[in-house]
């Protein structure tokens, strides 16, 4: 019988083993699109990022007979654990051949790694944490994903559950076309006047002359909006620049959309370009061309993922969604936006979902993020056990 073992990755040969793996798994697959190369070694900590300021990761990789059948990575992220008081592992990266046994190694071992460190309850998939790519596909593998949103093999979530992970929570994509956004149009713009009449709301896309202050004021909010969203945790500052420095590439202000009230800004929209089909293109290389590529000709792009409608808290009963979405749909038709993607949604977000679901947009992928462990994690459980 061939010999199987997982290793932590520990030099430049195993780095390079660990991060290819997913080209020649997908091979053959054509809904899957590579990462973006040096995010994902940022994302891994083979570069800096600033994530990685207040967290661990340890990399694995599984061989078969020396051949790299499978990868995970195992994670303590401390802004978790002291946003929420809990002793929590989590788990990211994962990818493996169609054998159960190497998914149980690879288990094993990132479960052994988190026991070294005092940690029973692991979550996951994480990669490496909500603000960023998460959750394991488990329905709509007929297409591709949109960008910045996971794929993987429809067998995972089997082996994921086989192993004794359970559900923690769903999160689902929506999608949308011109022709649900026109009509959507129609009936949001009585509403938002009315709003932006009430409390003297202002409403703008992002100013290109001051546009690091207004990628900053995106981040900021989001930060402070989402405080009480299951799992979250507010990006640190080093993290909220890293991020700023990459989005504003990517942001075209036409699908953006900034909330004022007396010249405060209260909440935010924005869309990023679907620039998955050019990131294939170039599969993954940013260099020394395929910056280039990635960004040509963008108004050739007609679809959006719509990632996120942030209220800061003491506002968010004011109804001010309505008047954000109000703004951005002309300027997303006038574009030549044809189709757009709600996502992530979790399942516990009551209110956007029943709002999509009204709006006539439809379910077309389901993602899952699961727990292994304790369900109850505070330290405070802990020491009363």
């Amino acid at each position: 019988m061939a010999h199987l073992e997982v290793i932590p990755v520990s030099n430049r040969h195993e780095r390079k083993l660990f991060f290819n793996l997913p080209w020649d798994l997908y091979r053959d697959d054509p809904n899957w699109v590579p990462p973006l190369r040096m995010v994902q070694k940022e994302l891994l900590n083979y570069r800096y990022h600033p994530f990685y300021d207040t967290a661990e990761i340890q990399t694995f990789v599984a061989l078969r007979d020396g051949k790299p059948c499978g990868r995970i990575a195992a994670f303590v992220n401390h802004a978790h654990n002291r946003w929420y008081d809990e002793q929590r592992g989590f788990f990211g990266f994962f990818e493996t051949v169609e054998e159960e046994e190497v998914a149980g190694r690879l288990f094993d071992t990132a479960r052994a790694w988190h026991a070294e460190r005092g940690i029973e309850a692991i979550r996951g998939p994480m990669n490496p944490s909500l603000n960023y790519e998460c959750g394991l596909l488990i329905d709509g593998f007929d297409e591709g994903p949109w960008y910045m949103m996971t794929y993987n093999k429809p067998y995972y979530g089997k082996f994921v559950e086989n192993y004794g992970f359970r559900k923690a929570q769903d999160s689902y994509a929506f999608w949308g076309h011109v022709d649900m956004l026109e009509e959507v149009s129609k009936r949001l713009y009585s509403l938002s006047h009315i709003l932006l009449d009430r409390f003297e709301l202002k409403c703008r896309r992002m100013d290109t002359r001051r546009f690091d202050k207004d990628v900053n004021t995106f981040l900021e909010i989001y930060n402070q909006s989402l405080i009480s969203t299951w799992g979250f945790v507010p990006m640190s500052k080093g993290e909220v620049k890293k991020q700023a420095a990459g989005m504003k590439q990517m942001i075209v202000p036409e699908l953006t959309t900034i909330a004022e009230i007396d010249g405060k800004p209260v909440g935010t929209m924005f869309g990023l370009l679907d620039y998955n089909p050019r990131i294939k293109e170039i599969d993954g290389k940013l260099f020394p061309f395929g910056f280039l590529k990635l960004l040509r000709k963008r108004k050739e792009l007609t679809r959006v993922r719509l990632i996120s409608t942030n209220v800061l808290p003491e506002y968010q009963s004011w109804g001010i969604g309505i008047a954000l979405v109000a703004r951005l749909v002309p300027d997303a038709l006038a574009w030549g936006i044809k189709e757009a993607e709600f996502s992530w949604v979790l399942e516990s977000n009551d209110l956007s979902f029943k709002t999509l679901k009204k709006g006539g947009a439809k379910i077309t992928k389901q993602y899952r993020f699961y727990d292994y462990g304790p369900k109850d994690t505070t330290r405070n459980a802990k020491f009363m056990e």
